[in-house]
């Protein structure tokens, strides 16, 4: 496991996400409120980027803009079609006003 500080708490949108290139891996990080969320950055239906979504701060999910797969920030789990698998989700903290992410090494994310 590897730790990277991807941003400031105060410089993501509230109730929006944003796109981060972190290691070989594209993440999506939502902030709502004080709450921040890391997932995959891809639909796992078509190559689509999530943070373009629409981000429902209700529910805590994140709707892929293209064919409106919606995904859990909780667990990475689609609930509508058309995708089908989840998206991976990542553990992350705010330390001292920095977001900080939790990767696993490759090996471990390969066996997933």
């Amino acid at each position: 496991m590897s730790t990277v500080t991807v941003a400031q708490l105060a410089d993501l949108p509230d109730g929006g996400a944003t796109r981060f290139d972190v290691e070989g891996r594209r993440l999506s990080v939502v902030r709502i409120d004080d709450a921040v969320y890391v997932i995959g950055d891809t639909c796992t239906h078509a190559d689509i980027s999530l943070s373009e979504g629409e981000v429902d701060v209700d529910t805590c999910h994140i709707e892929c803009w293209k064919h409106g797969s919606s995904f859990s920030l909780v667990t990475g789990e689609p609930d509508s079609f058309p995708a089908t698998r989840p998206v991976p989700v990542y553990e992350v903290a705010v330390v001292d006003g920095a977001v900080v992410v939790t990767l696993p090494e490759p090996e471990e994310a390969a066996a997933r």
